[in-house]
């Protein structure tokens, strides 16, 4: 558990810069950065000591062939920190790792090279710097010396590593050291294998280097994405940035499912955007201002502080508008703040992470789980991302989205929770033993016979678990598994059938055939306090939405799950995220209304407001409450409490509003 507490308003100030650019930092003046940031409300900014161009941007006494040619201002980065430290404004220093270009054209024998013997990344006669570095090379001997001239260099408040990734090298340094530990360098589940433990070696052995010659600064490695792989190796961090433009690639449904993860890990978390249209080095552009609103306010909701990425000019001076935009976002996140400190979730269900077992390392996330949480934000539910390590005793309910394999232990461990008054919602291969040839999670109440031999088929709705829904049959696109139920598992949704699977011989009209009415095979099962579908429906509803597979699933949530922490009236385009400030005996709730629209081919796009009004919310407490607030208005709003929770009007919801319950 690492002491950290991270500032709130942070940019990271990208400065990659060419070799063949001239007048570098010629017109920089210390303290108009500095004013410049700290007009914007800017606590804390990242600086570079060493760019992906492999160029220094101060006068290195060890180094100097590093130095970029064109450096005009020899004293850029410490004049940088100087002056930022004279407004209280925090420095964490930028260090790239496995992307430097100077030293992949100096030192070809250090590059990471793949099963074919060819170098990671670009090619040579393409633009780029993303020929990838090995760190079990003697370019960790490098990195260490140049890390060591910082730390002597420089008052150093933190450390960024960057692009910091498991990597499947065969290189002869990474080959000889598999075979002494007798994994197979041919095969590539063994390199990745391998990757993995040199990586995580590598943080900690830096880690330790970085301790020799400063006790307290922050260190973080970054390789773009916080997931279950960071949690062994959480002793070499003191905090995680989760870096995750959403229109870089990222996509606005990255940064909650990261976070809903690496908030449980015991480390202060950032998040973070960039101010940039599309991302990185997209210069002299500007994100709509409802665009970073949101991106940072979410943020907020979700328990982490706020990093917005830029990058300075090779000039030396920052963009007055684009910290003006910025400054207009982080005024109001100053103004939040208070409601913010300390904050820590209230979540009643802990949704399995398909990443664990899937060995996903980078921003493209499975389906299914892409699937859960836009179904759970979408309704306003509190959830955490979590993996088979986790306290399961604080969740009600858990859900095992579409493909989360079951072993001895993990089942064991289930079954406890499950006596223990927990409930557990499951789909499709979720429960499945290793093998998938087999339910390994006996409290599902399902046998298992194979794979469902028509797809489509239809789910026949009837009774609670079909409420709001025509009770008739729906169409499930994706084939899911025959299974029959066990001793005393109740069918609480079966399948029709098609006349027909669509082939070559024998089809109907354009997409599927219709349903014969005659009954399958079960679709949904309900053994106790357990609900399985037969269907994939995360993933199902990650591909094209399908209305009802949503609300099959709320309505088991219901079953399970008959007072949940928030109700509210809004639409589902409202995210709601409920936190506990336990020093001040309070709880704060954040309701965000910002809609993500597809204007453009490659991105989505937010860039109206729409507010919403009286907007009627319950929300699930233990205790009296004393006063209910919008904040940080200071407006006070009628309340009543009833069966345990309170329940408000909300007049208006314009953006972002945070909302105080002050208990007695």
């Amino acid at each position: 558990m690492s002491n950290v507490d991270l500032r709130f308003r942070q940019i990271h100030l990208d400065f990659h810069t060419s070799p063949d650019i001239e007048g570098i930092g010629d017109e920089f003046d210390a303290e108009e950065f500095a004013s410049t940031l700290e007009k914007a409300h800017v606590d804390s900014i990242t600086c570079f000591a060493r760019c992906h161009h492999g160029m220094l941007y101060y006068d290195s006494k060890a180094f100097p062939e590093r130095v970029h040619p064109h450096l005009a201002n020899k004293n850029l980065l410490k004049q940088q920190i100087e002056a930022c430290h004279r407004h209280n404004i925090r420095v964490p220093i930028y260090i790239t790792v496995q992307w430097d270009q100077y030293t992949s054209e100096e030192h070809p024998e250090w590059l990471a090279v793949d099963g074919e013997g060819k170098p990671f990344g670009n090619a040579l006669f393409e633009p780029g710097f993303y020929r990838k570095l090995c760190v079990n090379s003697p370019y960790r001997d490098f990195l260490k010396a140049f890390t060591q001239e910082i730390l002597e260099t420089f008052p150093v408040d933190g450390l960024f590593f960057d692009i910091v990734q498991p990597t499947p090298c065969v290189c002869k340094y990474c080959r000889a050291e598999m075979e002494a530990l007798n994994l197979d360098p041919s095969s590539l589940e063994d390199r990745q294998k391998y990757g993995q433990m040199m990586i995580n070696e590598f943080k900690r052995d830096m880690t330790a280097f970085i301790r020799q010659f400063n006790k307290k600064c922050t260190i973080f490695y970054n390789k773009g994405h916080v997931g279950p792989a960071h949690r062994p190796v959480t002793d070499a961090y003191t905090h995680f940035e989760l870096e995750s433009l959403p229109s870089g690639g990222w996509g606005y449904l990255h940064f909650p499912i990261a976070v809903r993860y690496a908030r449980n890990l015991g480390l202060d978390c950032m998040g973070m955007t960039g101010k940039f249209h599309t991302s990185w080095g997209d210069f002299h552009s500007f994100k709509n201002k409802a665009a970073l609103e949101f991106e940072c306010f979410h943020m907020l909701a979700l328990n982490a502080k706020c990093s917005i990425g830029d990058q300075l000019e090779p000039n030396g001076r920052l963009s007055q508008p684009v910290y003006d935009l910025i400054g207009s976002v982080y005024s109001q996140v100053e103004a939040k703040e208070p409601w913010c400190v300390g904050a820590k979730a209230v979540t009643d269900i802990g949704v399995f992470t398909p990443e664990e077992f899937e060995g996903a390392n980078d921003i493209r996330l499975t389906p299914s789980i892409m699937g859960v949480t836009r179904m759970l934000q979408e309704a306003g539910h509190q959830f955490d991302i979590i993996d088979s390590q986790a306290e399961l005793s604080k969740y009600k309910v858990l859900v095992l989205p579409d493909i989360i394999p079951v072993s001895d232990e993990f089942a064991s461990k289930l079954e406890k929770y499950i006596a223990n008054g927990g409930a557990i919602i499951a789909s499709f291969e979720s429960g499945l033993n290793e093998n998938k040839d087999a339910f390994n999670l006996r409290p599902l109440g399902v046998k298992l016979k194979g794979q469902a031999p028509y797809s489509p088929d239809f789910i026949i709705l009837r009774g609670d678990i079909g409420k709001g829904l025509p009770q008739t049959e729906h169409v499930m696109y994706m084939r899911g598994l025959e299974v029959e139920a066990t001793e005393g598992t109740e069918v609480l949704a079966e399948t029709a059938i098609p006349y027909f699977n669509r082939t070559w011989q024998h089809f109907c009209s354009h997409r599927h055939t219709p349903s014969s009415g005659s009954i399958g095979y079960p679709g949904i099962l309900k053994n106790g306090r357990a609900i399985y579908f037969m269907h994939p429906i995360f993933a199902q509803y990650e591909q094209n939405a399908p209305r009802w597979c949503k609300q099959l699933f709320l309505n088991a949530l219901d079953i399970l799950l008959p007072e949940p922490a928030v109700r509210h009236s809004g639409p589902s385009t409202m995210i709601v995220a409920l936190n506990e400030q336990a020093e001040h005996n309070r709880l704060v709730l954040h309701l965000l209304h910002y809609i993500p629209e597809r204007r453009s081919s490659d991105i989505d796009i937010i860039e109206d407001v729409i507010p919403l009004y009286n907007v009627k919310v319950s929300v699930k407490v233990n205790g009296d409450v004393k006063v209910v607030t919008c904040v940080p208005q200071g407006q006070s709003m009628a309340f009543e409490v009833k069966d345990g929770r309170v329940e408000f009007t909300v007049p208006e919801i314009n953006g972002h509003q945070m909302v105080a319950l002050q208990m007695v």
